[in-house]
């Protein structure tokens, strides 16, 4: 998403290489790229101005740091600029004193409110929290439908009374019901309004009235740039909103609205959704934004995401295997599959320090590589998979494998090469406490993404057989980045 504007403001930085100190006539060009920058990624004008009259103000006065460049001062500047300007720190949920919790959740037609619904019942059920969905918008046709599908996809209940019904009284009722259950938080889905239709907006009115919810949340679609901050005041003018959920972040938006929403509107983001699957919901922290748009990535949320999807009672497992050299093509293939839950490729790779960078088509080329490795490890038997030794030797055995997935006898041939060299290093390595160039790293964690050179799949050391990556960029700039991910 923030692709255009990373590379704008890399431009930025490129202006004060190579000076001594920053100065009044060297900033200013480094101020007009970061300027056109944010423009360009649709933020707000009225943010834009006050931004850069900030980092002006703060590169003047800043003290010269004994080994920090000019750029590098100047980037951490603008880095506490973007923290301070996204709210400087995560905003969590309200959590009422006693339960049930009431969400209330508004927004636009066409933003995905529903489906964010659904994704915030599932985050909290993640936490423990249990979760009623109320069902009120009873004008779109199959609304209600679709949240009692994605209710029973999540196993979070449902409260509607059909399409009938006053909105007012659903809202009411199902709030009713989950007192009853002793529900932790109940979530009520309201219809998409527009925001010049003073007939929905009272009745979103009525429904805030009849609740008294704890949160009212706006979902808001990050595809509409600075416009969304403007939505969000009205919003918040006619109805009080406590909060937002920016929509549609990983799609084509420039980055205007997750830069505009907190500064116009004076309410924080809280959540981001990051995906058309209901898992794809995040809470929202303004430096780990930040440290996306600077192309520095997001480890925190990476491991995050790592951490659901691992089991350490699995990962143990898997590290005594690589350490005795047990480490097989099933192990590989569950591996490959971990990742796929965590994300597509181009996400992952995203969050990874270094790895911003990777253009579409490499990333394409790493996803059709992964394809292949599976391709042709489904087509081993059970008894090769867990005995990779069995290929080596065995040409008849490789050709049946090639026939079976598809590719050719060398492609087949060089997997397990591949394979075989990788599991070696793995156990030299992981003798020594750490993956292959990671220095250690968490459990079910030891390696990075495909396209790191030198990192692998999570819990693997190295790349994935037959897969070369990505070998752009300066090889000791990519080692010594790949180490710190692996330390944390």
């Amino acid at each position: 998403m923030f692709d255009a504007l990373s590379e704008r403001l890399e431009s930025a930085w490129k202006s004060l290489r190579g000076q001594d100190k920053i100065s009044e006539s060297n900033v200013q060009s480094a101020l007009r790229e970061v300027r056109r920058a944010l423009l360009e990624a649709d933020v707000n004008l009225e943010v834009v101005k006050t931004f850069v009259a900030q980092v002006r103000e703060q590169a003047l006065g800043a003290q010269v740091i004994a080994g920090v460049t000019p750029d590098q001062q100047f980037i951490k500047i603008v880095n506490d600029e973007l923290v301070r300007v996204m709210g400087e720190t995560n905003a969590p949920l309200a959590q009422a004193g006693t339960p049930p919790t009431i969400v209330l959740m508004a927004g636009l037609q066409g933003t995905g409110k529903t489906t964010a619904t659904a994704k915030l019942a599932l985050h909290l059920r993640k936490q423990n929290r249990t979760t009623m969905l109320v069902a009120t918008d009873v004008y779109r046709p199959a609304a209600v439908d679709q949240l009692v599908t994605l209710g029973r996809q999540i196993d979070v209940p449902v409260f509607e009374l059909g399409t009938e019904a006053n909105p007012v009284d659903i809202a009411r009722q199902g709030v009713a019901q989950a007192k009853t259950d002793g529900i932790d938080t109940v979530i009520v889905d309201t219809a998409g309004r527009l925001q010049i239709d003073p007939k929905m907006m009272a009745e979103l009115a009525d429904i805030k009235q009849a609740i008294q919810p704890h949160e009212v949340l706006l979902v808001v679609d990050a595809m509409t740039g600075q416009e969304a901050a403007n939505l969000t005041r009205t919003f918040h003018d006619e109805i009080g909103i406590t909060g937002a959920v920016l929509t549609k972040l990983d799609g084509d938006s420039r980055g205007g609205a997750a830069l505009s929403v907190r500064q116009i509107s004076g309410q924080p983001i809280k959540f981001v959704g990051v995906g058309e699957k209901v898992e794809a919901l995040q809470p929202f922290y303004p430096d780990r934004m930040a440290s996306r748009i600077l192309g520095m990535g997001d480890v925190l949320t990476l491991v995050e995401k790592a951490q659901e999807e691992i089991d350490i009672a699995d990962a143990e497992k898997m590290q005594k295997k690589i350490m005795e050299a047990e480490f097989d093509f099933d192990d590989f293939l569950k591996q490959m599959r971990l990742m796929k839950r965590m994300g597509s490729l181009g996400g992952i790779m995203k969050m990874i320090p270094g790895m911003g960078k990777l253009s579409s088509e490499q990333l394409e080329q790493g996803e059709t590589q992964l394809k292949r490795v599976e391709a042709m490890i489904n087509s081993m038997t059970r008894q090769e998979r867990k005995n990779p030794k069995l290929l080596s030797g065995s040409p008849s055995r490789r050709r049946r494998i090639a026939k079976g997935s598809g590719y050719g006898d060398k492609d087949v041939g060089k997997l397990v090469s591949d394979f075989q060299k990788m599991r070696s290093l793995m156990q030299q390595m992981g003798s020594g406490g750490g993956m292959p160039g990671m220095g250690g790293g968490m459990p079910g964690m030891g390696g990075g993404m495909p396209g790191m050179g030198g990192g692998g799949l999570p819990g693997m050391g190295g790349p994935p057989p037959g897969f070369r990556g990505y070998s752009g960029g300066k090889k000791k700039k990519k080692a010594k980045k790949k180490k710190g991910f692996g330390q944390l």
